[in-house]
């Protein structure tokens, strides 16, 4: 009966060999985020591990050990040797693929791979693909096959599936599989404590990247599959709903100063222009490097720009939900996803229209990614136009058409439009792979460069486009409104809760501004929800629908940003900035020095905005 046992100790040892490699080579491909961490910290990464490892493995063992127990009892039957090499080979080839597949998606999106990526993978692949597309395949594609030999090497080493026949009485096979059955369970819940094993347990550092690489791949996957699936519960409970609302007014007060109004019409076209991967970090007068957006500073220093300005999140999609609808991202979700939700949101296309207005979306990209062309045509765009009204030869060999051709056909467009408009560009050159129709500005191969010309190429449609612009009789009675969709990792390598990931552009410009508030800059830190009140109030449409968002220029407004990813938050103020992680329970990361009275106000704030944004999205 013991060599029975050995059988089921071999296979737990070759799975936790397996992960312990899989660990080492995430640490490897990392090394440069971990250089600065001591050995014995790192060494710890292992122990920790433990627990989510040994889960995962009584995961993989229920369907042998079922199978064990039935046998058990039908001693004429053998236990198929070859089936258990077949099963064990499935499933070496299946987590070998997602170890590659995460690490190239931990180096863009700072998360382990989940529910969003895989949804993104069958639903949306022709995006996934072009997201991927810089990604190394050669050395992506020799660590799988090195891995995968490696796996072998051990399975052949460790595993035997050859079982004896076991002539016992009943009740001690009764008592061998009440046992095993019992010990299953228990490695699955991860012990006896009152709470079952989450990812929280294999957290132990300050630094976010020895946690991830502490959770199990696989055992994390699962187990977001089924929250974001099936999930119906809240997972950002802090406070009682009452709570949470209360510290929400605190600072969602209906302001005590009129708003100035900065502009010489009362109803002037409005032109939206949401840039993709727009990052501050590359715009000159926000701070950023110098030289790649010489357009978007001199529009700038002309018009009206907002200085501290965070995206919602790191996503296209939660970016454009975000300034159109004035919805906080909901980090493990995607309210855009789900068409019965999303509809319930208000959009300002449909203020705009309500107030007679045209309406038209531009994008040159497929509008069904990610459900987008549900979502235009249910917030008050009456026209779209995506990437089939486009030539063939404008068109980007991944996502679409260029920024320039889409730039040019909206311009044209609006020569017939009639007036007012209400018109949106959502551009998408500036996104992976980096292609671009003209030679780049940056010679480097390397993708921080190839980032860096994008951006400078889109930049150079952006003031193309307003140049040309200036031509149309419709230009002197326009608002030219700029805003990215999010951020980006590049060109700095910044993790997931860096709030500087999350800082982008927003301006206001156009002749239609009066020349006094030309030049003018408002330093008071916003959101990108911010959006929809502060532009709705300038041309006096109520606002109220978008009770997320706040008027910047409003003397009285407070000033304050929230902005998430999977799981964890940020929340800015002009005296602070922290990001919280939400598995460990604790703020890690501090823009100035902790302040631990502030930094518990910031938290509050946070953690209420993160609890509620989520109910209310249930709620939809």
């Amino acid at each position: 009966m013991l060599k029975s046992f050995f059988v089921f100790i071999r296979f737990y040892l070759f799975w936790l060999l397996f992960f312990f490699l899989d660990r080492l080579l995430f640490l490897i491909y990392f090394s440069d985020r971990i250089s600065h961490i001591g050995l014995g910290e790192i060494g710890s990464t292992f122990l920790y591990a433990l627990r989510l490892d040994s889960s995962m493995i009584a995961y993989i063992s229920v369907i042998p050990i079922l199978f064990y127990l039935i046998l058990l009892f039908l001693p004429r039957y053998k236990f198929p040797v070859n089936i258990g090499k077949y099963y064990v080979l499935f499933f070496v080839l299946i987590f070998s693929i997602i170890t590659i597949f995460n690490l190239n998606l931990y180096r863009e999106w700072g998360s382990k791979i989940n529910y969003r990526a895989l949804d993104l993978a069958f639903n949306s692949t022709k995006e996934a693909v072009a997201s991927s597309s810089s990604s190394p395949i050669l050395l992506s594609l020799s660590i799988l096959i090195g891995f995968i030999l490696a796996a072998a090497f051990l399975a052949q080493k460790l595993l035997d599936f050859k079982i004896k026949d076991h002539i016992e009485p009943i009740w001690k096979k009764a008592s061998i599989a009440f046992t095993m059955l019992a010990l299953l369970f228990l490695a699955i819940r991860g012990g006896w404590q009152l709470s079952p094993i989450n990812q929280s347990m294999a957290y132990f550092s300050n630094e976010t990247v020895l946690n991830h690489a502490a959770v199990n791949t696989e055992w994390n996957l699962i187990h977001d599959i089924l929250s974001n699936k099936y999930g119906k519960d809240n997972p950002y409970k802090y406070y009682s709903r009452k709570e949470a609302q209360k510290i929400l007014s605190e600072i969602y007060k209906k302001p005590t100063e009129d708003t100035p109004i900065l502009l010489n019409s009362k109803q002037p076209n409005v032109v939206l222009i949401i840039l993709e991967s727009y990052t501050a970090e590359l715009v000159g007068i926000l701070g950023g490097e110098k030289g790649v957006t010489p357009n978007t500073d001199r529009l700038a220093r002309e018009g009206i720009l907002f200085e501290e300005i965070y995206a919602a999140a790191g996503r296209t999609d939660k970016g454009v939900l975000a300034s159109i609808s004035a919805f906080p991202a909901q980090a493990i979700r995607s309210v855009m996803k789900q068409s019965n939700k999303q509809e319930k949101l208000p959009g300002i296309a449909q203020e705009f229209e309500k107030q007679s207005y045209s309406t038209s979306f531009y994008y040159g990209g497929e509008s069904e990614f990610f459900n987008m062309k549900s979502y235009v045509l249910s917030h008050g765009y009456k026209k779209l136009v995506d990437q089939h009204s486009f030539q063939r030869k404008d068109m980007n060999s991944k996502w679409g058409a260029y920024d320039d051709k889409v730039f040019t056909k909206q311009l044209a467009d609006m020569d017939n439009s009639k007036q007012p408009f209400f018109s949106t560009i959502l551009t998408l050159t500036n996104h992976e792979p980096f292609e671009i129709p003209v030679e780049r500005k940056y010679k480097g191969e390397n993708v921080n460069d190839q980032f860096r010309s994008t951006m400078f190429y889109t930049d150079s449609c952006l003031g193309a486009y307003l140049t040309d612009a200036k031509k149309k009789a419709w230009y002197k009675n326009t608002l030219f409104v700029i805003i990215a969709d999010h951020g980006h990792r590049l060109p700095n390598d910044l993790p997931e809760f860096e709030a500087r990931k999350y800082r982008i552009p927003l301006i206001f410009y156009g002749d239609v501004i009066k020349p006094e508030f030309k030049g003018l800059k408002i330093s008071k830190t916003g959101s990108q929800t911010d959006l929809v009140a502060t532009l709705l109030n300038q041309v006096k449409i109520d606002a109220s629908r978008y009770t997320w968002s706040k008027d910047l220029l409003n003397p009285s407004t407070p000033g304050f940003a929230f902005f998430n990813w999977d799981n964890g938050f940020g929340f800015a103020t002009k005296e602070q900035v922290i990001s919280y992680d939400n598995v460990g329970k604790n703020i890690i990361l501090h823009k100035n020095k902790a302040n631990l009275k502030l930094d518990n106000q910031l938290l509050r704030y946070g953690q209420a905005h993160m609890q509620e944004v989520f109910q209310q999205y249930l709620d939809l």
